[in-house]
Formats: C-alpha cells, sequence, structure tokens
C-alpha cells in the first residue's frame, strides 16, 4: 500500500513545514503568512510530476490545490484537505524551539506537530508516492492546503469557496482534520482497547463582541450607568449560566460505545467515571455536551480619571448542530438591556453520518493497520474547514490517523505548549492513509 520512501517523507515533510513559520494573529495583525508553506507544498508536488495552483486571497495568504485523477472519474471526487497556518507559540513556555521542530523521545516537536502540519505531511507524502509509483486512488482527489483557518478560514477555505468553486466540481465528501486519533481505554473483558475516534460532527460557531453603553464622565464623579460595571455584570451572568447538556445522535454513539466496551455504565447528568478512561480527549467531548461560551477579550476605557461610554468583551461561542437559534436567544437576554451583541464570526454547525461506506472504507484501513481496534464517532467542539466546503454540499469527515501512546495527552496539545507528535504516529498515519486513498 506504501513504500518506505512515503514514511521517510512523512518524517522529513512534517519537519521542514513545521521550520516554517506560519502563525495566524487574526484578523488585522500582520503575520508571516501562508506563503513560503504553500511554495514548499508546491515544489514537493511539482517534483513527482503533479501540477498543483497556488492562488492568493490576499498578500502572502496562499492556497494551494491539485486534482489527481482517479481509476473511477465518474464517482464523485473526495477532498483531502489540510491548513498551512498555525497558532502563535511563545517560545519561553516550551521545551523545545516551537519552529525547530526538534526529535527528541522518539516525537516531532513544534507547532503544528498535530494541528495540522502532521496531516499535511502524511497527505503530501502519500500523494506523491502515488505519483511515483503510478498508483491511481479509486477515484478523484481534490487535495487542498487552505490558508486561514485557524482565524476561521475568511482568507482560506472560505474565499476558495467562494471565488474558486470550480475547483471543487464534483466533490462530494472529504477528510481533513481533528479525527481518527487513537484513544486507549479499559476493556470490560480485562487489559486495554484502542479505540479510534473518528469525527462526524462539529459544533457551530459564533464569536461575539458584546458593547455596554453608559454615561461617560469624570472618575470623581459617582455614575450609575458605568458602561464598565455593566459589561462585568453581563460578564458574571454568561460565566455563571450553565448551559444544559443536550446529547446529540454523534455524541450519543459515542457514549454508548464507550459503555460497551468498558463495560462502565453512564447517566446522562453523571458521565464522569465513563469520561475518565479517555484521558485528555476528555475535554473535547465534554466541550460536545452542551453550547458553550467563554470570554475571551476585553477592550475598556482611555484614561485613568475618565468613565468611558462604551465597554466590549469578546465571547467565544460554540452551538451544537441544531442548537445556535436557542445560544443566541439565551446570550441576548443574559447580556441585559444595556449591551448590545454583534457577531464577528459566524460558521455552521456539522453533523454527517456515521453508517456510510466511506467511514467503512475508514475503519477497514484503521483496522488493517491495528487489527481489533474500535471505531466510534465523536463530535469536535471546534472546527474545521469542512465548513466551508459543505457550503459546496460536500460532507466532511474528520480523519487524520494516528495511532497513540496510551500515556501521552494528545488533546491538550492543540493550542497549548510542547506540541509534539511521536514519528511511529506519523508513518501509521501515512500508511492508512495509503490504504484508505487507494480504496476510498
Amino acid at each position: 500500500m506504501t513504500s518506505a520512501a512515503a514514511e521517510s517523507d512523512v518524517l522529513r515533510i512534517c519537519r521542514d513545514l513545521i521550520r516554517i513559520d506560519t502563525s495566524n494573529y487574526g484578523p488585522g495583525v500582520e503575520g508571516p503568512g501562508e506563503r513560503e508553506a504553500a511554495e514548499y507544498v508546491v515544489g514537493q508536488l511539482q517534483e513527482v510530476g503533479l501540477e498543483p495552483e497556488l492562488f492568493e486571497s490576499e498578500k502572502g495568504r496562499a492556497n494551494v490545490v491539485v486534482r489527481i485523477p482517479g481509476e473511477d472519474s465518474e464517482r464523485g471526487a473526495l477532498v483531502v484537505h489540510g491548513h498551512l497556518d498555525v497558532v502563535p507559540a511563545e517560545a519561553a513556555d516550551w521545551t523545545h524551539d516551537p519552529f525547530a521542530a526538534d526529535l527528541a523521545d522518539g516525537c516531532v516537536w513544534g507547532r503544528g506537530a498535530i494541528d495540522m502540519k502532521d496531516m499535511d505531511a502524511m497527505i503530501l507524502a502519500t500523494v506523491r508516492d502515488f505519483a511515483r509509483c503510478g498508483v491511481k486512488p479509486s477515484r478523484d482527489l481534490v487535495v487542498a492546503f487552505f490558508a486561514d483557518e485557524e482565524a476561521g478560514g475568511v482568507l482560506g477555505s472560505h474565499w476558495a469557496v467562494d471565488n474558486r468553486p470550480e475547483l471543487f466540481d464534483g466533490a462530494t465528501e472529504a477528510i481533513s482534520e481533528v479525527g481518527g486519533y487513537s484513544v486507549t481505554v479499559p476493556a470490560a473483558s480485562g487489559g486495554d482497547q484502542r479505540a479510534y475516534l473518528l469525527q462526524t460532527a462539529e459544533k457551530g460557531i459564533r464569536w461575539l463582541r458584546l458593547t455596554a453603553h453608559g454615561r461617560a464622565g469624570h472618575g470623581s464623579v459617582p455614575n450609575d450607568e458605568n458602561a464598565i460595571v455593566r459589561l462585568a455584570q453581563a460578564i458574571t451572568r454568561i460565566d455563571a449560566h450553565v448551559w444544559p447538556r443536550q446529547y446529540i445522535a454523534s455524541v450519543r454513539a459515542l457514549l454508548d460505545g464507550l459503555s460497551t466496551t468498558t463495560g462502565i455504565t453512564y447517566a446522562d447528568d453523571d458521565n464522569t467515571a465513563l469520561l475518565s478512561t479517555i484521558g485528555g480527549a476528555r475535554g473535547f467531548v465534554e466541550g460536545t455536551l452542551a453550547n458553550t461560551s467563554n470570554v475571551t477579550m476585553l477592550t475598556a476605557g482611555y484614561k485613568q480619571n475618565v468613565i468611558p461610554q462604551t465597554a466590549s468583551v469578546n465571547v467565544d461561542c460554540r452551538f451544537l448542530p441544531g442548537h445556535e437559534d436557542e445560544l443566541m436567544a439565551v446570550i441576548e437576554e443574559l447580556a441585559g438591556e444595556h449591551v448590545t451583541v454583534e457577531t464577528l464570526h459566524r460558521d455552521i454547525a456539522l453533523d454527517a453520518p456515521f453508517e456510510t461506506d466511506l467511514v467503512d472504507r475508514m475503519k477497514s484501513a484503521l483496522r488493517a493497520e491495528d487489527p481489533g481496534c474500535e471505531v466510534l464517532p465523536y463530535c469536535l467542539s471546534g472546527g474545521t474547514d469542512n465548513k466551508a466546503l459543505k457550503e459546496l454540499g460536500i460532507t466532511g469527515y474528520g480523519f487524520a490517523p494516528l495511532r497513540l501512546p496510551a500515556n501521552l495527552d494528545f488533546a491538550p496539545m492543540f493550542h497549548g505548549s510542547d506540541e509534539r507528535v511521536p514519528v511511529e504516529s506519523l508513518e501509521f498515519g501515512q500508511r492508512v492513509l495509503a490504504r484508505f486513498l487507494t480504496d476510498c
């Protein structure tokens, strides 16, 4: 299914990409952009005879797309995509330089090692191997590397969908990040059981700005219409609000599957014992039991002795599929009469079926490399570029396969310090991906 050259390629490419700083600081803040990484990707593809297209949404914000013909081009094409940008990293907080791609303790260390230059490397190594060996996938592949995913994909996947939809003509399904990784849980029959979490759903996004309005005045004069106080009261109400648990189908299937595997029962109001079995992935799952709202940024005032007329806070809200209107109604109520609510960025929730031929082929590819493993669906608390592709009717899944050591606290490394991926996991993922894309 794959060659020794591909396994060597995946490590080299992953390290090369990590060394290219593509930190995304968000809208309005200048950063290095993705151009250098995109040119690297183009070079890797051209080296094996492929003809990718590089295009920019803005100066330096580069995307790359290449179509690879399959055995049956009449079937709907599969989009295989990754993003080239990463969140920023403070070197002082890391054991190893976040942009050095050091090899230590059997891992590649660096920003993007799991989010998601590891998957970018798996994709590149696999399609390069196919081109070198003359392997044709079962259907057309649209291979894409997007900019700007870490800021909502406005200059990446969304821009490509809005301005270059022809690149995705005929595509029906897609795979990308944050799914297909393993957790090791205790088996009901004794010993351990490896289970791979395949992402079938994603929460939607509402990034909000709440602005409190009041009466400006001198800092020495009592003021019962202080915008900062009104904002603080709104923040307190939002922070204190307990969002009710609501078990969508993918979450229910995950919990039921874990319960069967481990023999640990759970109740809707108490799943602590069950979730404690999945280690660091627990946070991802807990984030999908309800809508969420988290305060992230504050702006208020401009001088020590002046009470400002307005004060604002940014709130990161994530809603379960089918629960967006409910989330917004609650936030409006909690904000109160003196606070306006503005949407800075919105993106849809996703919910794809688990019982499909495509998922069956993912399971087969995993079990060929890891016999006896379990494969369970789950919902992602964050978001991916699959949201943009859904606008073209493309159904997306998270499938970046990684067999992980039981003691590696994987999920908390997303956007965290000391991000790293085991070399063996990278090589495993490339083998699984090659099997899947040969028979997708």
